[in-house]
């Protein structure tokens, strides 16, 4: 979730031996650090995950949905600094080095465009640090990255109640997709749907991805494909 402009609360890289890429990246600069009057925005480390966690409970606070969080320092240093990590974070950083934001991002894809894009999963500038320009200088660094790896989008969510931060995203240029709707599929809702029982095909095995262990390929799921019914 996305929770604060710089002024009044947001929406809510790190360096790698093997940093997340797409093709077209254009340069390695994406993940310099930026400077900016009152912090150095930087790639964020596998050392910052408390801080991380922290300002993600502070975030998921602000939108009142703390109840929700369930992430664990381990498991954010798997996900965005080990070997199986599928993220990115930027830290935005005072003077002192205090982290008092972040940005937490990974790959899309529009079939639309045929390009690669960014989903911007969360923005958050801590309070005492608002009204410093800092959640649009985060922006503008994704924006950068997202230049540089030839990307055709960055996108991201935002509450609807959050009124001041729809609008300081459309003073960027952003335009609100009102015409889809999210959903989501979790917790037991997602178990259930992993054990549904496929009409078309027998359950593919879950390593191969591909078919039976004779070699053979088993018909695509027809349900899979958008708009059809499976046959009765």
């Amino acid at each position: 979730m996305l929770h604060c402009p710089p002024s009044f609360g947001t929406v809510a890289d790190r360096p790698s031996s093997v940093p997340l890429r797409f093709p077209g990246e254009l340069s390695p600069m994406a993940h310099a650090p930026t400077t900016h009057p009152a912090i150095v925005i930087r790639p964020a480390t596998a050392s910052d995950t408390p801080a991380i966690l922290a300002m993600i409970r502070e975030l998921a606070e602000f939108e009142k949905l703390l109840d929700q969080v369930a992430a664990t320092e381990e498991g954010l240093r798997q996900w965005l600094f080990g070997a199986s990590r599928v993220a990115e974070a930027l830290l935005a950083c005072g003077a002192d080095g205090t982290p008092v934001g972040y940005a937490i991002f990974f790959p899309s894809f529009s079939t639309f465009l045929g390009r690669p894009g960014l989903y911007l999963e969360d923005l958050y500038v801590r309070p005492a640090s608002r009204g410093q320009g800092i959640g649009r200088a985060l922006l503008v660094h994704l924006a950068r990255i997202a230049t540089a790896r030839g990307c055709g989008r960055l996108e991201w969510s935002v509450l609807d109640w959050n009124e001041k931060a729809i609008r300081f995203y459309k003073g960027l240029g952003a335009q609100p997709m009102n015409q889809w709707t999210v959903f989501r599929v979790t917790g037991e809702a997602l178990r259930r749907l992993d054990a549904a029982p496929c009409a078309a095909a027998r359950r593919l095995p879950p390593a191969s991805g591909r078919g039976r262990h004779d070699g053979q390929e088993q018909p695509v799921p027809r349900e899979d494909v958008v708009g059809q019914q499976p046959e009765a």
